[in-house]
């Protein structure tokens, strides 16, 4: 259903739309409605089909989005706040999300590069904390683990990252408030 309605298949279907009014209107010999609205539709379409070609899908958010608006709406929780709004969206023109993040990171591989494949919200002791999970792609996971501390810092002052494996390519990134995190 989220597809249905993504941005790329709103575009496409208004012209695709278009395109057969104005098909339909030449065909009954109407030039008022047929000119415009071939004109436009024909355009509309293709510019639809180039977005779908380049979509990239939000991913899958597995707490529900009033769940954890008081702790996502503290001021200290903006970094995570604003990774969340940008996973959740629909992208054009990338491979995967956190793309240039992961580039600046050394976590990317042009190839076959990681996906991000659901994202969940946490309350860690008060504070607001992620949990992503991830699909390897072509980026080992040691990699992965290796980057851990520089993982936190780069997405919040005050975060740590916890790489966490998940079968052979598959694994889960929590990134939590300094604050959150249980002294062991």
């Amino acid at each position: 259903m989220q597809a249905l309605f993504s941005p790329g298949s709103l575009v496409t279907l208004a012209g695709a739309l278009l395109t057969v009014i104005g098909s339909i209107a030449y065909l009954t010999d109407s030039p008022n409605l047929s000119l415009p609205t071939i004109f436009y539709g024909v355009p509309i379409f293709i510019g639809g089909l180039a977005l779908k070609s380049s979509e990239l899908p939000p991913a899958k958010r597995l707490s529900p989005p009033a769940q954890f608006k008081a702790l996502r709406e503290l001021p200290e929780s903006e970094p995570l706040r604003k990774l969340l709004v940008d996973v959740v969206r629909w992208r054009y023109g990338q491979k995967a999300h956190l793309e240039s993040s992961l580039e600046v990171l050394k976590l990317w591989d042009e190839d076959v590069p990681p996906q991000l494949l659901s994202i969940e919200e946490l309350d860690c002791q008060g504070h607001y904390g992620l949990r992503m999970h991830f699909q390897c792609g072509a980026v080992p996971l040691e990699k992965w683990h290796a980057q851990q501390d520089r993982l936190g810092r780069f997405f919040g002052a005050d975060l740590v990252a916890e790489v966490q494996p998940r079968g052979q390519a598959e694994f889960i990134l929590s990134l939590l408030p300094q604050a959150g995190v249980p002294v062991p």
